[in-house]
């Protein structure tokens, strides 16, 4: 009687995941290796990216630090602060993208330049108490009192003041700077057939200004803005009738030494204006 085979058991391999896991070690290996050489970066090639970044914010008023100390002289490597730099520059382009805002260029004269010029050419109306120049704390303060430039309980320019307000909106329109124009009253309520409060009589100043340094002068729009204060915003007491005198005005305040970029210097500049 011939013998039964058993038949032989194939040997199990338990360490086959091995495999797997060896390839997966490998993956991670590979993934953090190009983690690490992305990582890298240039130190001395991004200096000189954040200086010229900040360098060219600065100019246009954005940073207010110094971009490297004097000019020619270089960042540190451990004073840059890239990503703040990389992160304003995004946000700028996105913005730019949605928004037609003009950027910023310095002006060609400071504000006590702009002061001492504007004392010389109005030198007769400051003596006469008809105009007062001061220096605020948002800028240079012209103020157009109302005994020069304006009838009582009226927005519309007096006819003899328009050659003093020529000679300011002829230096004004040369340079670059951002106006707010703001009309202030005293505290005596008015009430006529065109205005029934000072509110009303302050802002139509204001607008009335405006147009005629729009309109006779070509300033740029986008440098200018109005305000009207009525009687809240007082240069003086308004106790006695000099204080209210010169609390009826008009301030042309000038904010800073910058302008709107692509602004077109006016093409022609009168030298007087009709009287609305």
């Amino acid at each position: 009687m011939s013998r039964r085979r058993r038949p032989k058991h194939e040997h199990v391999n338990h360490e086959r995941w091995l495999v797997s896991y060896a390839d997966f070690i490998t993956l991670l290996f590979a993934f953090f290796v190009v983690l690490y050489a992305a990582s890298q970066v240039d130190k001395h090639k991004a200096s000189a990216l954040a200086a010229a970044i900040q360098q060219a914010f600065q100019s246009m008023g954005v940073f207010t630090g110094q971009a490297g100390g004097a000019r020619g002289e270089g960042l540190k490597e451990d004073t840059v602060e890239i990503p703040g730099l990389l992160q304003a520059s995004l946000q700028m382009e996105r913005t730019a993208e949605f928004d037609d805002t003009p950027r910023l260029v310095p002006a060609s004269k400071t504000l006590a330049e702009l002061k001492r010029e504007l004392e010389a050419v109005l030198a007769p109306e400051i003596r006469r108490n008809e105009l007062a120049i001061s220096t605020g704390n948002d800028g240079l303060v012209i103020s157009l009192r109302e005994i020069g430039f304006f009838e009582s309980g009226s927005a519309s320019l007096r006819v003899d003041a328009v050659p003093a307000f020529s000679k300011l909106a002829t230096v004004l329109a040369q340079d670059q700077f951002h106006l707010r124009v703001e009309g202030h009253t005293d505290d005596v309520p008015i009430h006529n057939a065109r205005f029934n409060s000072n509110w009303e009589l302050s802002t139509a100043r204001a607008t009335e200004t405006i147009r005629l340094l729009l309109t006779e002068f070509q300033l740029d729009p986008a440098r200018v803005s109005a305000a009207g204060y009525a009687e809240y915003h007082p240069a003086v007491s308004n106790r006695t009738a000099q204080g209210r005198s010169l609390n009826r005005r008009v301030d042309i305040v000038v904010l800073a030494a910058v302008s709107h970029l692509g602004t077109t210097e006016p093409s022609t500049i009168n030298s007087s204006i009709t009287s609305p």
